[in-house]
Parts: C-alpha cells; structure tokens; sequence
C-alpha cells in the first residue's frame, strides 16, 4: 500500500451528464460537465452545459437533477450543438493525453454515443483511456457490503460529493475517488492506463457474470447483465 499518486492519476478528464431518463437509447442529455483535475484534485479547467433536448423532461427526471423543460428551454443551447461540443471537448481531452474519468462510464458514454448518432456528430468507435471508479472500487474491494452508489462509494471513501445529481459535482467526486483509489492501491493496478483500460474491460465482463448468475438464482432464471465496458453498443 502506498500513499503516493500514480502519475496516470495526476492530471484527469472527469465526465458526467444529467438526462431525461435511464434507457440510454433513448434518453437525452440535459446537462454535462467536462473537467480537468490536478493531482490534489483540484480544479484546473471547467466545461458545462445545458440543453435544450428537444423533448419534454419527464418530471421523475427533473426530481432528481432539478432541471425542468422550461429551465431547458429558455436557457439550454440546441441540442445538437451542445452534443457537438460534448464530443470535442471529450476527445480533445484525450488528445492532450488525459485519461477520462466516468463513474458507471457505459451509461454516460453510450447514452453520448446515441446522441451523436441522433445528430450526425462523429464520434469514434472506441473511447479510451477511460477510468470507471465504479469497476475498480468493485474489484478492488469486491468483498464490501453495501450500495455502491456515487452517493455510498464516496462516503465510503471520504471524499465530499456536494450537490448529488448535479453533473459537475458529481464528475468532480467521481474523479476523486479515482484519485482515493489510485492512492490507496497503486500497488496492484497496472501503472499504464492501456493496460488499466484493457484490465477493466476484463473485470466489467467478470462482474457482470458474476451478478447474472447471481439473479438467476436469486430472482430471474432469464436475467441478463451486459458487461460490455466503456461502451454498449448495439
């Protein structure tokens, strides 16, 4: 165990989005928020949004972010544009070598994957380096009890959440638990983010697996997870 931050965890891209609904096929983004954190996970560069999605915001939605259909409205940007904007910041991110950060990262990225195909916005078959607190806190402390929520993980590792469902607090919390982790088991990670990308491409199938057989059990013979990871696609 170590306290020293690897240097793949020192400078990343943190990304989150709030949207109108869980299918991500179907669901649109309403806010976003790209940031840079440094190595005491600060703040070195913000990027938010707010969209206008094009569609009504179901109100169980607006519940949990707080972003109603006439808030959308009147002070969102066209939808297209912000998701072309989305898109280029994330990828710009990654070409200044940093690694994004998304916390349960197949939801936010497939559902930005659906929206750039929605609007003819180009966006590369495969994202990476990306870095998923959720899989790693998963692997590396399977045996924990307990939600594994933003909400529960970042209590569970110290790290102050703010605002839950708020895009920006959220991303910036997730991106600091990434940091927790790093920290706490450089030891055991691999020490290049290819190889920590490939690795939790492997450990999202395997605890998929594992939860499936578990539902199969428990609750439904015809229970299947998706362990497709960092996006679902298809």
């Amino acid at each position: 165990m170590t306290a020293q931050l690897p240097l793949w965890a020192a400078n990343i891209a943190v990304f989150d989005t709030e949207t109108t609904g869980i299918d991500t096929s179907e669901a649109r983004i309403v806010s976003a928020t790209i940031a840079l954190l440094g190595p005491g996970g600060e703040v070195v560069e913000r990027y938010d949004w707010l969209l206008d999605p094009g569609v009504e915001i179901p109100e169980a939605a607006a519940r949990v972010h707080g972003i109603t259909t006439d808030v959308a409205r009147a002070s969102g940007i066209a939808a297209a544009v912000g998701v072309q904007q989305i898109v280029a910041q994330l990828l710009e991110m990654i070409e200044r070598g940093f690694p994004i950060v998304a916390y349960n990262a197949p939801y936010d990225l497939t559902l930005l994957a659906a929206e750039a195909e929605r609007h003819g916005i180009a966006l590369p078959g495969e994202i990476s380096p990306v870095l998923d607190p959720l899989i790693l806190d998963k692997q590396l402390d399977r045996y924990r009890k307990g939600k594994r929520t933003l909400e529960a993980v970042t209590a569970h590792h110290g790290v102050a959440l703010g605002t839950a469902h708020d895009a920006g607090d959220d991303a910036i919390a997730s991106g600091r638990v990434l940091q927790v982790l790093a920290r706490k088991y450089a030891d055991v990670l691999p020490d290049d983010l290819d190889r920590l990308h490939s690795a939790q491409v492997e450990w999202a199938a395997a605890q998929a697996a594992n939860f499936q057989d578990y539902m199969r059990r428990a609750r439904d013979p015809q229970f299947v997870a998706d362990g497709r990871w960092p996006i679902r696609r298809g």
